[in-house]
């Protein structure tokens, strides 16, 4: 995990580890978010190192996770720039925050995402799958479901 991308928070070494009372493959995908960016960027930071800092962010003892409107405070403290938004606007890089089914009565995932040529490719999407999934567009995995909260990655790049 030093450097690599992670997906299928629910697979490998990752799922073991903890977040507040629960294990990463349960609450982990906003501590997974902000490493896959870091990872992307090219500022590794070790897994621990991240999930510590965003403890103070936790939900319910991290039950619920991280509080997903403090994602950017960890974005910067590790050295990423970032600009928290409402909606996406076609941006390279991004963490977006979403509801899975019921605003209120589902759980919130977060996943870092990278526009590509062939569309958006999302890092975690899947709490079981090992690979990094090529979406069409924004809809194809957040649905009409409005997204809770987006986090730009700047960069200098661009397609």
């Amino acid at each position: 995990m030093n450097g690599e991308m992670i997906n299928g928070q629910g697979l490998g070494a990752v799922s073991q580890l903890r977040y507040g009372l629960c294990r990463m493959s349960f609450n982990g995908c906003e501590v997974i978010s902000v490493y896959n960016a870091l990872a992307w960027l090219g500022k590794n930071a070790p897994l621990p190192e991240i999930a510590l800092y965003m403890e103070r962010f936790r939900m319910l003892m991290g039950i619920f996770g991280c509080y997903a409107g403090r994602i950017d405070r960890a974005l910067r403290y590790f050295g990423a720039d970032c600009v928290r938004t409402g909606v996406y606007r076609g941006e390279k890089a991004f963490i977006v925050s979403y509801w899975t089914g019921r605003p209120f009565l589902s759980s919130i995932h977060t996943v870092f995402c990278v526009r590509e040529e062939g569309g958006i490719r999302v890092y975690n999407r899947y709490n079981n799958r090992s690979e990094a999934q090529l979406c069409a567009d924004f809809g194809t995995f957040a649905g009409k479901r409005k997204p809770i909260a987006i986090y730009t990655i700047n960069t200098d790049t661009d397609i």
